[in-house]
Formats: C-alpha cells, structure tokens, sequence
C-alpha cells in the first residue's frame, strides 16, 4: 500500500481532515519527546492554530532514539490521530517539520537559538526531569552530573534547555518559553528552579538571567492515548486508504490547561481550545480528586463486583451512580471554585469518558499502587469533609473497598502489585477489617497521616470494609 506522506495527501478521501492545501509551516516550535502522547495531544493542538498562522511548526527531538522522528520524517511529518470512541473519527496532523535524533545535537542547538522559536515544549515524563524526590534538581543524577561535566552532548532535558537558553544569552536574543507538559504537580515552577540550579553549578551570572528572564508556565494535560498497534495501522489504512506507521489514536476528550505567565507564548493555544489561566493547581486539584478518585473507586469496587475493564464497572448501574453521587456530594463541595471551570460539567464530561466502550482501561492496572496514589485521590477528600465537620459516606465506602480489596488478595494468596505490596499483604492477611485498618493507619500506608487520630473515620472505613466482605453492598446500591 502506498504511504503516507505530502505526495499522497490528494488521495485521501475527502471525508478526512487533513493540512492538503495548506501552505507548509516555519518552525516555531521544538518539542523534546516526540511520543503517541505529545502526537495525539499538543501537536493537535498546533496543527489547529496552522490552519491560520503558519509560523509554529514542530521541530520533533528524539534524545534517546531516532525511531520515532525516523517514521515521522518518512512521511513528511505527516500521521493520523484516531480519535476512539462512541463516535469515532481520523484526521491527518501536518504539524512537525523537522526531525532530530540524538546524531542531531548541532542542529538541534541551533534550533534553540534560533530567534524564531518561541516555545519548547516537552514530554519526558516525570522522570525525564531528574527531580529528586523533594522536587528539586537531581545533581547527582548520572545525565546531570554528566552535562555539568560538560564537554558533550547534553543527556538530560534540562542541560539541553540550559544549553539553548546560554546561546541566545550569550548573543543578545529573548530566551524562549520553556513549556513542561508531563502531569507532575505544579510543573512550571519546579522546571524553572532546576534550570536556575543547573547554570548555577556552572555559571552564576547565567543563573541570575534564568531566574530573571525566563518564564516557565505550569501545564495539566489530560487525554487517554493507548499504544499504537496493528490493528490500529489496519483500521487507519482501511479508513484513508494510505499506509501509515507512525499512526496514533486518543478518545476525543482533550484538555490542556496552561498558566498565564503574562506574556504571550506564541501560538494562540486558547484560539483552538486550550484554557490560559492563573490557577492551574485548581485544575489539577479537580482532575486528583474527581477523576482520578473515581478512578480508583472504580477500580477496587468493580473488581470485588466482578467488574474487568472501566466500561464493565460504568455498565454496572447501581456503581455508576454511586460514583456519580460520590464525586457531586464529597468531592465537588471541597474543591475551590475557580472562575470559568464549572466542576459539574466536568464531573460530567469524567463520568462519560468512562463510559467509552472503544478505549478498554483495565481495572487491575488502575488497582496498582494504591498505598501511594489514595492518600492523594481519596485521602485528601477525606480531609477536607472531616475538617468540616462531615464524614462523606462515599469517599469512606471506596476507602473501604480498598481495604477488602487488600484482605480478599492477602486471604487468597493472590500478589498485590505495589511497592509496598509485601507490606499490604501482611498488614491484611489476617484479623479484622478494623484491625487491617489500624495496621496500615501505623504504617502510613494508603491514609493521610493526618487522619491517623480520627477514630470515627477509622471506624467507618473499617465497618464499609466489613460489609463489603460480606458481600453486602447497601453503600453502593442505595
């Protein structure tokens, strides 16, 4: 079959949107981290503003590997998002122009300070930013202790970024806007920190102009993008009749919210439906605890219903709304109110999104590591109610799950995946509910320290965790 590439845009049908007939893009843009994620999420956004200002394109780096900006380059830049879901759709994204692997480290550097790029943006994950576990710059981390040595090509986001940011210093240019977009809290700020602390191993006067003159916005992104397969490739290539490897697919929710530094970062994202404001932490709060809460109640209530996947436990009714109430009763009263966000809606967009049958989110997976994610996703709700006076019956029903969750895995002599899975497992294995809860209430596992005090909350985890392994399930079918 033919591929995909600007020779072959006039052979799609013309049911698909694509960039034919548009004029090719300057690059205004370098992106570290050319992955399904930044594909499906950023460059669509860019690949909309395109179709009137043609100044941002994409230039894609690749630290590690050139697979990916090899695949892109074969087509031009050009790939199909997939867009998965109740009604599902294709489109073709022109947004990248050129493609840089780790043999490109010169061009890259002359990229960053060339004085048409206006933003760099990057999907590394949470890793890729050698955080220490404070959130602040690793410098005994292996790629930053080698780029403070200097003498080579930068390994490590930041040396690149540092790296950039010295030759436009150095030749009179206005530094670039040095944009994270990995969901890791509060992002901007921790980026620009270790940029400031990384020129200041190096050169003080350096880091008194990053600190000064560099602004880096926090982000919070949100879209599920599965892994490209083969049968993604087979059903792309039967719907634009094209052969295309570098294919990516997302459900059709999509959302980036960016801080408003007070400065324009070049493209209008707001114009093609990005959110600008200045309180991104309102919307990472609201993703946490509504999403990602009612993620993990899914999780642990739907398995011990025999629930496999989010759709199975969203087609269990009586779940369903329970869920729903937990999110409108619990969670929505104890979040902060932020202008132009209206939480309902959102509440409502999350539960429909969980309803897709197209994307499959298996409720095992979304189990994993619940002693480090619940004290964030449900803990702190808890918190919150009980500060004000109230025991929410819905979050203390999930917690609950968890807890017979546990003691059914430990009981049966099934693994728990978690870092602290050995330690899960023998504070389960035997006694009561009430006494598992105490055992992981004294080792700080899956609670707020906070809540290690509060008898009442301890009580009411442990008797929903009780009839939950009886089997009764007043809580949850009410």
């Amino acid at each position: 079959m033919t591929r995909l590439n600007h020779a072959t845009l006039d052979q799609l049908p013309s049911t698909i949107e694509s960039p034919r007939g548009r004029p090719l893009p300057t690059v205004g843009i370098v992106h570290f981290g050319p992955g399904a994620f930044h594909r499906a999420h950023q460059a669509a956004y860019i690949d909309a503003v395109l179709g009137h200002d043609p100044r941002w394109g994409i230039a894609a780096v690749s630290m590690r590997s050139k697979g990916t900006v090899a695949a892109l380059a074969e087509q031009d830049g050009l790939y199909t998002l997939a867009i998965r879901d109740a009604e599902s759709s294709n489109r073709v994204i022109g947004a990248h122009r050129r493609f840089l692997g780790p043999d490109d480290a010169a061009e890259t550097l002359a990229l960053l300070g060339d004085p048409a790029i206006r933003l760099v943006t990057s999907t590394v994950t949470e890793k890729g930013y050698c955080l220490a576990a404070d959130g602040t710059l690793d410098l005994s981390h292996p790629d930053i202790a080698q780029d403070l040595a200097g003498g080579g090509t930068p390994r490590s986001l930041v040396g690149w970024l540092v790296a950039g940011l010295a030759a436009r210093r150095d030749a009179g240019i206005v530094p670039f806007v040095p944009m994270p977009c990995d969901n890791l809290a509060n992002n901007g700020a921790k980026l620009h920190a270790a940029l400031v602390a990384f020129a200041k191993a190096r050169d003080a006067g350096l880091a008194d102009w990053i600190d000064g003159e560099v602004r880096v916005p926090s982000t919070m992104v949100d879209s599920i993008t599965p892994a490209s397969d083969g049968a993604l490739y087979d059903s792309v290539a039967e719907a634009i009749g094209l052969e295309d490897l570098a294919a990516v697919q997302r459900e059709s929710f999509a959302q980036w919210v960016i801080e408003d530094i007070g400065a324009p970062l070049g493209p209008d994202l707001a114009a093609v439906g990005a959110t600008i404001t200045s309180d991104v932490a309102s919307y990472e709060k609201a993703k946490l605890r509504i999403l990602n809460g009612a993620h993990s109640t899914l999780a642990y209530i739907g398995l011990l219903r025999g629930a496999a996947s989010v759709a199975d436990a969203m087609a269990d009714a009586a779940l369903a709304r329970f869920v729903d109430a937990m999110i409108r009763d619990d969670v929505i009263p104890m979040l902060p109110r932020t202008p132009g966000f209206d939480l309902d809606a959102y509440r409502a967009a999350v539960l429909q999104r969980f309803r897709n049958p197209v994307i499959i989110h298996r409720l095992d997976q979304i189990a994993q590591d619940g002693s480090q994610k619940l004290p964030y996703r449900l803990g702190d709700t808890l918190i919150a109610n009980r500060r004000a006076g109230r025991m929410p019956t819905g979050i203390v029903t999930a917690l609950g799950a968890w807890v017979a969750f546990l003691i059914r895995r430990a009981r049966e002599g099934m693994a728990i995946v978690d870092p602290a899975g050995d330690r899960l497992l023998a504070a389960a294995r035997e006694g009561t509910p009430a006494d598992v809860v105490a055992r992981l209430l004294d080792a700080g596992l899956g609670f707020p320290a906070e809540l290690r005090d509060d008898v009442a909350a301890h009580s009411a985890i442990a008797d929903a965790a009780e009839r939950i392994g009886r089997g009764e399930w007043s809580d949850v079918e009410r």
